[in-house]
């Protein structure tokens, strides 16, 4: 059995099976330790430092023994944590964006998607440029800054050059006041080569999910198709690094096998990134497997509560502390609601995962690769995140101005990225209400915004930033940024 060595760049040392059950073994030992979990949660709490402050994280062990406890004091003290980490490096601010389906021909057997190949009753489609062009307006008319592009894996219907080609339309669409200025990409793993053209095109983070770390299960769940390839799949984060691109996004898709061997898993692939490379993942996604097109979830016995679920985002925002989290439409507006207290600081909006769904009147569902279950429209969102005392942020700034890798990650964790956030967000948010909000949204919106300006921790940036939101208010100028 191969030893866990997270600065293997081989994927059964660095995701290790024997280490992972070893852990599993030592948590359920220690769920009701509470000297233990005691010294676990005052380790991971954020320290002040100088303007700052500074956390530990947690070692997947560690971690671990956090989920498995079920005390519900101990849980309390989890949530309560995970919330003041997110408030000390986040700030209130959740970060917002949309998928892009561009095809969802698929050569792959994945028993869970229902683009898998032997499906073949459901509709194939393949958006032409002159399409994604015509849904990125959409987009645009929403008020999205920010998409995920999503795509099957078929070489010959999707290569890589169709992939870049759709990524330069999308930037090249400004429509009145709208621009897409981020373009995130989930794809299949590939060549160091092709992330490499990736980085050129200038993407944004490169997100793959694991599905599950288990590899007797995925083998199973992959049964034909590229993907079948467990340590390629496994590997492609370190071969994105070695193509350039610095931030990456991690993820399982819960509910295909037992919780707890994916979140040790999860957190292993974190360790071995900051081990390798000196930067964690950039994101980490937590979706839960849905009901789609020929896909019944019931089938799969690992599903999981929603009160297990919201244990497994705080743990993963405590021993994670600088990662970006992400919850999507799979989830219902109450979970999502609960989980942005949790660690959550990114959400989609109005989103459809269909291949040409934001043209269409009605939400199509002949093509869904799951069940929307949040479908409310952006603006809905939107009102909804102020009211509950969160800041939309439209911003992407970030990677216009070089901040990536290592370099926001130093910020992040010196908890001085909030003074380019906190500006940047109540901007990109004024534009979203000047440009698309309804008036009672716009209402709200700004109350919000001049509230807070006055937490914005520099004065000559909140002086920047007021000036700024007036000159959006006055003129057609956007896009301003720290």
């Amino acid at each position: 059995m191969a030893i866990y060595n997270p600065k293997s760049l081989k994927a059964e040392e660095f995701i290790n099976d024997g280490e992972i059950l070893e852990t599993i073994k030592y948590a359920e030992e220690n769920k009701n330790n509470f000297e233990l979990i005691d010294s676990i949660l005052e380790k991971a709490k954020p320290l002040k430092e100088g303007n700052g402050y500074r956390c530990t994280g947690l070692t997947h062990r560690d971690a671990a023994v956090l989920l498995a406890c079920d005390d519900p004091q101990k849980i309390e003290e989890m949530y309560a944590l995970a919330n003041d980490i997110k408030q000390k490096f986040y700030g209130n601010r959740i970060v917002m964006f949309a998928p892009l389906y561009l095809s969802n021909y698929c050569v792959n057997g994945c028993v869970y998607c229902p683009y898998h190949l032997k499906n073949k009753h459901i509709a194939r489609k393949k958006l032409t440029q002159e399409e994604v062009k015509n849904e990125v307006i959409a987009l645009q008319d929403m008020g999205h800054k920010r998409l995920a592009i999503e795509a099957g894996e078929d070489p010959k219907n999707n290569p890589i050059e169709y992939i870049l080609e759709c990524i330069k339309t999308i930037y090249s669409v400004n429509h009145k006041n709208g621009a897409i200025r981020r373009v995130n990409v989930n794809i299949a793993a590939t060549t160091v080569e092709n992330y490499r053209k990736l980085k050129d095109a200038g993407i944004g983070t490169y997100i793959l999910f694991q599905e599950t770390y288990h590899k007797q299960s995925y083998l199973e769940l992959h049964p034909t198709g590229p993907k079948h390839d467990y340590d390629y799949h496994t590997e492609a984060m370190d071969r994105a690094m070695e193509g350039g691109i610095d931030d990456v996004g991690l993820g399982v898709l819960f509910g295909l096998e037992r919780y707890m061997y994916e979140f040790v898993g999860l957190l292993m692939h974190a360790e071995h990134l900051e081990a390798v490379h000196g930067v964690g993942p950039h994101t980490i996604s937590v979706p839960r497997l849905k009901r789609a097109d020929d896909i019944d979830p019931d089938a799969f016995d690992n599903g999981i509560s929603d009160e297990m679920f919201k244990k497994i985002i705080a743990c993963i925002r405590i021993a994670v502390p600088y990662t970006g989290m992400i919850i999507s439409t799979r989830e219902s507006e109450k979970v999502r609601g609960e989980a942005l207290h949790l660690g959550i600081s990114q959400i989609s909006g109005a989103s459809r995962t269909s291949v040409g769904g934001y043209t269409e009147e009605e939400r199509p569902h002949d093509s869904e690769q799951f069940d929307v279950s949040d479908q409310r429209t952006l603006d809905e969102v939107v009102h909804w995140l102020m009211k509950n005392g969160h800041i939309p942020s439209f911003c992407t700034a970030c990677y216009r101005e070089g901040r990536t890798g290592d370099r926001f990650m130093s910020l992040c964790k010196s908890g001085q990225i909030l003074n380019c956030c906190h500006p940047n967000a109540l901007m990109t948010l004024s534009e979203y209400l000047e440009d698309y909000a309804s008036p009672e949204t716009k209402k709200t919106g700004y109350e919000m915004v001049a509230k807070e300006l006055e937490n914005v921790p520099l004065e000559k940036v909140r002086n920047i930033a007021k000036q700024n939101i007036e000159d959006i208010k006055n003129s057609n100028r956007r896009d301003f940024r720290f």
